[in-house]
C-alpha cells in the first residue's frame, strides 16, 4: 500500500482532484455540518447514511481528537453510523485523532485510471451465456443488479461462497419492497449513477457502479454473486463501467478495493495502486462502508 511520505509530489493534483470528488459525491443526497476540520454529510431523506470526513480547503487548526468526539456524538444523537472515511496521503494526521478517540481504522488500497492512462480490456470473454451491459433505469434486471453486491460483501473476499440465486431473488424483493431500487433507479435516469451489470438468464451475477462529477468518477461496489465467484466478472463488469465513463468525457477513474488480493485483479484492468483509503469505526463494528452506491471497497 502506498504511504503518505511515499505519495510521488507530482500526483498530487490528482489527489486533490479525487479529494474535491469526494466532498462532491455525497452532496446530491446530504446535507453538509460544520464540525472544523471536519465535515459531517447528513443523509437528507431516504437512503443510506453517510459519514464524516476532513472538511475541504480547511486552513485552521489542525484535527484534534475532542473534534472526533464531537462529531461522535452528533452522529449518535442522529442515529447515523459513527464512520468516518479519507485519504491517507491527503489528511494523514486525522487517523491518530480517530485512533485517540477509540475507533478502529481499516485499510483499502485505493487504486486509480489517470488521464494519461489507458484501460486493458480483460483477456478474455464473460463465460457463455452471460452478457455485460449498462443498465438503464427501467431495466427488468435492475432489482437483481442492485441486491447482488450486498450479498457479496456479506460474504467477503475473492473465494467462491455460499449466497446463490435464491438468496439474490429474496434480497432483490426486499430492496424493491423498501424502495431501494426506486431510488438507484431515480439516480440512474438522473445521470448521477451509472450501474452496470453481468447478466445470465434474466439473473445479474455481478454488479457495481460509477458515479461520475464533472472528469472523475469512482467506480464503487463491484460485488460477485458468491456462487458465481471467479469466472472474471467483477472484471469485466469494472471494464463496461470504465468504457462508459471515458466514452462520456470522464478522465480520471479511481476505485478502492476490500483487500491488496482484490487489488491485484483490477490492476489487470489497468489500474495503477495511488493511495490508501481509510475508514474508522468503533472497534466493535464490523469492517464496512455506508454506502454501496458511492463509496463501498469494491471486491471480486
Amino acid at each position: 500500500m502506498t504511504s503518505a511520505a511515499a505519495l510521488d509530489p507530482a500526483l498530487r493534483p490528482l489527489l486533490d482532484e479525487i479529494e474535491r470528488y469526494y466532498d462532491a459525491v455525497p452532496r446530491s443526497a446530504a446535507r453538509v455540518e460544520d464540525f472544523g476540520p471536519l465535515s459531517l454529510f447528513v443523509r437528507e431523506g431516504e437512503g443510506w447514511p453517510y459519514y464524516a470526513r476532513p472538511a475541504l480547503g480547511h486552513t485552521g487548526p489542525a484535527v484534534t481528537a475532542e473534534d472526533v468526539l464531537r462529531v461522535l456524538a452528533r452522529q449518535r444523537e442522529l442515529g447515523a453510523p459513527q464512520a468516518f472515511e479519507w485519504v491517507a496521503e491527503h489528511d494523514p494526521r486525522l487517523r491518530a485523532a480517530v485512533e485517540e478517540a477509540g475507533l478502529t481504522v481499516h485499510e483499502h488500497p485505493l487504486l486509480v485510471l489517470g488521464p494519461d492512462q489507458e484501460p486493458t480490456l480483460p483477456e478474455t470473454a464473460p463465460p457463455a451465456g452471460v452478457s455485460v451491459r449498462v443498465l438503464a433505469a427501467e431495466d427488468p434486471d435492475l432489482a437483481s443488479a442492485v441486491a447482488v453486491p450486498h450479498l457479496a460483501f456479506g460474504e467477503p473476499g475473492t473465494a467462491t461462497g455460499l449466497a446463490g440465486p435464491d438468496e439474490l431473488a429474496a434480497a432483490a424483493q426486499q430492496l424493491a419492497s423498501d424502495g431501494t431500487v426506486a431510488r438507484i433507479a431515480e439516480r440512474i435516469a438522473a445521470g448521477r449513477t451509472v450501474l452496470a451489470a453481468a447478466v445470465q438468464d434474466g439473473t445479474a451475477l455481478c454488479a457495481g457502479q460509477h458515479n461520475p462529477v464533472g472528469p472523475v468518477t469512482e467506480v464503487a461496489g463491484v460485488g460477485t454473486l458468491p456462487t458465481a465467484r471467479r469466472r472474471g466478472l467483477g472484471l469485466a463488469v469494472t471494464a463496461a463501467l470504465v468504457a462508459h465513463a471515458r466514452a462520456n468525457g470522464v478522465r480520471t477513474v479511481f476505485l478502492s478495493a476490500a483487500d491488496e488480493d482484490v487489488a491485484r485483479i483490477y490492476c489487470r484492468a489497468g489500474f495503477r495502486p495511488f493511495a490508501t483509503a481509510l475508514i474508522a469505526e468503533p472497534a466493535t463494528t464490523e469492517p464496512t462502508t455506508t454506502e454501496p452506491a458511492a463509496s463501498e471497497p469494491a471486491t471480486a
